[in-house]
């Protein structure tokens, strides 16, 4: 009786604690977005952006390795470049939505207008130039390289910056909450980082598949 009585101890313990680890996981899933986009959103910032801008350039690789441009399907260095300025451009990124956030907390025409006017004006030439001169910079090229490369490929990204980025930066504004709005550009970004490390990288000389010249 006595063995019987501490054997139904025994599972009743256990049974308890099984429920207090599954309650203690399912609440941990449950407070997992107020700390990634809570606590922790500079982390979740710095990191989105780097592992998305890495992404970006992937696929890019992709498709110049399926065209015949790349000798080889993956270009590892470059890889490791662009998640590194993606690393770079996160904390930028993440205190300049809070900046704007707090000088203009209004959803109006005239305070998203401002907004897309800094955005398009000051913001965009500042990210295309840090992502030039940190791309050169990790290449090792001279800044004279850095500085001509920049008058020659500049205006291209600039007038598709203003394609894709004032339509998406007018829904990020308008309709999407402040903590989230880093993640959401970075989202964006990882499609327009294609884009980006094609004209970065377009003008390298690679061996075509086949090519025994």
């Amino acid at each position: 009786m006595f063995k019987l009585s501490r054997n139904f101890r025994y599972i009743v313990r256990t049974q308890t604690r099984n429920v207090s680890t599954t309650s203690n996981k399912r609440s941990a899933m449950h407070n997992l977005p107020s700390l990634v986009f809570g606590k922790y959103l500079l982390h979740t910032n710095i990191i989105s952006s780097g592992v998305l801008m890495w992404l970006g350039d992937i696929c890019e690789q992709e498709i110049e390795y399926r065209r015949g441009i790349l000798a080889k399907r993956y270009d590892y260095g470059r890889m490791t470049r662009m998640f590194l300025v993606g690393l770079g451009l996160g904390p930028i990124h993440h205190y300049y939505y809070l900046y704007i956030a707090r000088i203009w907390p209004k959803r109006d025409f005239s305070t998203i207008t401002k907004k897309l006017a800094l955005d398009q004006f000051l913001m965009g030439p500042l990210c295309i130039c840090t992502f030039f001169y940190t791309m050169g910079a990790l290449e090792r090229k001279p800044v004279q390289q850095m500085n001509d490369e920049i008058t020659s490929k500049f205006l291209d990204v600039y007038l598709i910056d203003w394609c894709v980025w004032v339509p998406t930066q007018f829904i990020n504004f308008y309709f999407v909450p402040v903590k989230y709005q880093v993640f959401y550009i970075n989202a964006v970004t990882m499609f327009y980082n294609v884009f980006l490390s094609y004209i970065k990288h377009k003008d390298v000389e690679y061996l075509k598949m086949g090519d025994t010249t």
